[in-house]
């Protein structure tokens, strides 16, 4: 089911233990446009520190009540690496946090997570898991840990606000076509599926949505979201209705409009099994 992003904010991230805090943003990979981490206020008990949950450690959620819970306790919260998340997020920082955690690098992989599409099966403890291939003697594993982050320290994570995205300019082959409203996301891939349109500049009282990978380029600087498509198959699009709950049918809709190929076919092959949340 796809959850919109704005929904989700002030969400109660719960540990094993009690409540951390609560969600104030996200982090999004611009590249593979998926949820790397939740940005968590974790109020007086904390002194209001910002804190950074990486869907993998998130369980089933509680819709009704609003809450994420996690696999983790607020002592490893409190211990956790002190990162700025007013500042970017470096690769090495993220390698220190999975590290502290325990969990397996989520990039080098052929899914979206790893080898595959869902967050909470690089745990360690899934079934059928391991979280790096297994050495042949004494050391090797910790040989390998060690290069392997030698290797991805200084990469670019490509990590964005989706805070920081809200209201930016989207582009048409042929002109202009409105502003970022917000994006849904996929509840158990954490995957972003679209960004929502609002096209009130042009096309007074509309919303329609946008694949990412129909995206052709993203100007930081400038605020802007190129789009390989034009205006009028924009304004012919299935109109999007926040109302309601998008489903399948309406999403293949949407699809066969533009003339493209549905995630969910491209991502069947990395799913080879469902989590168990």
């Amino acid at each position: 089911m796809l959850r919109s992003m704005n929904d989700l904010e002030d969400y109660a991230i719960r540990a094993t233990d009690g409540t951390i805090g609560h969600v104030k943003d996200f982090y999004f990979d611009d590249q593979a446009w998926v949820i790397r981490y939740l940005v968590v206020d974790t109020g007086s008990w904390l002194s209001s520190r910002k804190v950074l949950i990486s869907p993998i450690a998130i369980g089933h959620p509680d819709w009704t009540e609003k809450v994420l819970p996690v696999s983790i306790t607020k002592e490893q919260v409190k211990n956790s690496p002190d990162i700025d998340t007013e500042k970017p997020v470096s690769r090495q920082h993220e390698i220190d946090y999975f590290g502290y955690y325990g969990y397996p690098f989520y990039w080098g992989g052929a899914g979206i997570w790893g080898g595959g599409i869902y967050p909470n099966m690089m745990m360690p403890d899934y079934a059928g898991f391991e979280s790096k291939p297994l050495g042949e003697g004494p050391g090797t594993d910790e040989a390998y840990a060690r290069a392997d982050t030698a290797q991805h320290q200084h990469d670019d994570p490509h990590l964005r606000s989706c805070k920081e995205v809200m209201d930016y300019h989207i582009e048409a082959t042929d002109g202009d076509i409105g502003h970022v409203q917000g994006m849904l996301v996929d509840e158990e891939t954490w995957a972003i599926r679209y960004i929502i349109v609002n096209t009130s500049n042009w096309w007074l009282g509309h919303q329609v949505l946008i694949a990412p990978q129909w995206i052709q380029d993203v100007s930081w600087s400038d605020a802007t979201v190129s789009v390989n498509l034009t205006r009028q198959a924009v304004k012919d699009a299935p109109p999007y209705d926040s109302a309601a709950q998008l489903d399948r049918d309406q999403e293949i809709g949407i699809h066969e409009h533009y003339g493209r190929i549905g995630y969910w076919t491209t991502e069947t092959k990395h799913e080879n099994t469902k989590p168990g949340r």
